[in-house]
């Protein structure tokens, strides 16, 4: 059994060039010490996941970190039994009654001084970081640096993020396959989770769905509800997942049972070009924001409006930096792992389309990891 649950547990050699490449990121910035925190918050759990191996089932937990020191991990006392803590390889654990001033201790304790904080802006607890806050520290926002220090990724991860993705497309496959008029969108859902809940993903999972009338989809991206699915509806399930190893991949394909309005066509060809440029041009030594300002061209020359950035690294974290967007000059090394989701919509936002697909870094071009061509489906197919 524990062979089994460890498959995807990283070499010593994986786990050494994790905190190696943080370490030189905090010698780089000055710190004396980097609290990185995790949250049960659905795609921001893995920062602690990715140094601990430990995935958390529920509240949150802390990696203390200084260049000198073995590493600490810090649960909060009231989660002793929540979670198998023995899951993670760092052999120094904590269950403090306050993990904040725990920590703040500590870091006194090290004579630190300037310390960093991953998860400052949207993860850490509220009462921990007070704690820490009145420690009397040089508090650095430490979000970017950590997430620059994870982008480019090990062949261990890459074969973690295959794994997701295998997963991820049978879930968008299952629901193109049980796709009949008179089901709901919640039915549909129903059958991605069965689906991602059979293959080990646990909650890891962040899904979502678009629609819309006669062939078309609003912009909205909203939980699906228990409405009966008409034949000339337009479907976009938006799923993200990380399976076993933790580490996320976005893939959807959208579902026009009776095709695409003219409107949903134009998008659908301008988005086929955006990837087709993302093949081409997401390559290693671009930056995050040359590959934005190439790949959004198509949408530009129509006159599209974008909902949000095109596409971010991903990781064991759902969203981490660098966005591929504009203002983001981070030199793309090999090996990093992408998400490309294009939000489009037209001046009246009347219509949308959205696509994900997940990409990998290399010398030549963006390696798309679903091997799925870009285009709709209309419920027929058996296999993509």
């Amino acid at each position: 059994m524990t062979d089994y649950i460890n498959r995807f547990r990283p070499s010593q050699a994986e786990i050494d060039r994790r905190y190696d490449n943080v370490r030189k990121a905090m010698a780089e910035h000055g710190l004396d010490a980097l609290v990185v925190s995790g949250s049960e918050y659905t795609g921001f759990e893995g920062a602690v996941r990715y140094l601990t191996g430990f995935l958390i089932l529920h509240r949150y937990a802390y990696v203390v970190i200084t260049p000198d020191r073995d590493p600490i991990v810090v649960f909060p006392k009231e989660a002793t039994w929540v979670g198998d803590h023995s899951a993670t390889f760092l052999q120094q654990r904590e269950l403090p009654l306050h993990c904040g001033e725990w920590i703040a201790d500590y870091l006194r304790g090290c004579s630190a001084r300037k310390v960093g904080i991953y998860g400052l802006e949207y993860i850490i607890n509220v009462r921990d970081y007070s704690a820490i806050a009145k420690g009397d520290f040089e508090i650095v926002d430490f979000d970017i640096p950590f997430d620059y220090a994870r982008a480019q990724k090990s062949e261990e991860e890459i074969a973690s993020v295959r794994h997701s993705m295998a997963i991820n497309k049978q879930g968008v496959l299952d629901v193109i396959r049980a796709y009949e008029p008179g089901k709901t969108e919640a039915e549909l859902m129903g059958v991605a989770e069965q689906t991602f809940a059979a293959m080990g993903c646990a909650r890891s999972t962040m899904d979502m769905v678009q629609v819309g009338e006669n062939g078309s989809l609003r912009p909205q991206m909203v939980f699906p509800s228990n409405r009966p699915l008409q034949a000339s509806d337009g479907l976009m399930y938006g799923l993200e997942i990380a399976g076993e190893g933790g580490h996320w991949t976005e893939f959807s394909r959208p579902l026009m049972p009776a095709g695409m309005d003219a409107i949903t066509s134009d998008m659908m060809q301008a988005q086929q070009e955006f990837h087709e440029l993302v093949r081409e041009n997401m390559r290693a030594g671009r930056t995050a924001e040359e590959v934005h300002k190439v790949c959004m061209q198509p949408f530009v020359e129509r006159g599209y409006r974008s909902g949000h950035v095109c596409g971010h690294s991903i990781g064991m974290t759902m969203i981490e930096m660098p966005r591929i967007g504009e203002g983001f000059d981070f030199v793309l090394p090999e090996n990093m792992v992408c998400s490309m989701h294009p939000h489009v919509m037209n001046e009246e936002r009347t219509h949308s389309l959205y696509f994900q697909e997940t990409y990998r870094v290399t010398a030549s071009g963006g390696e798309p990891l679903s091997g799925v061509p870009i285009k709709a489906y209309d419920g027929s197919e058996t296999a993509f």
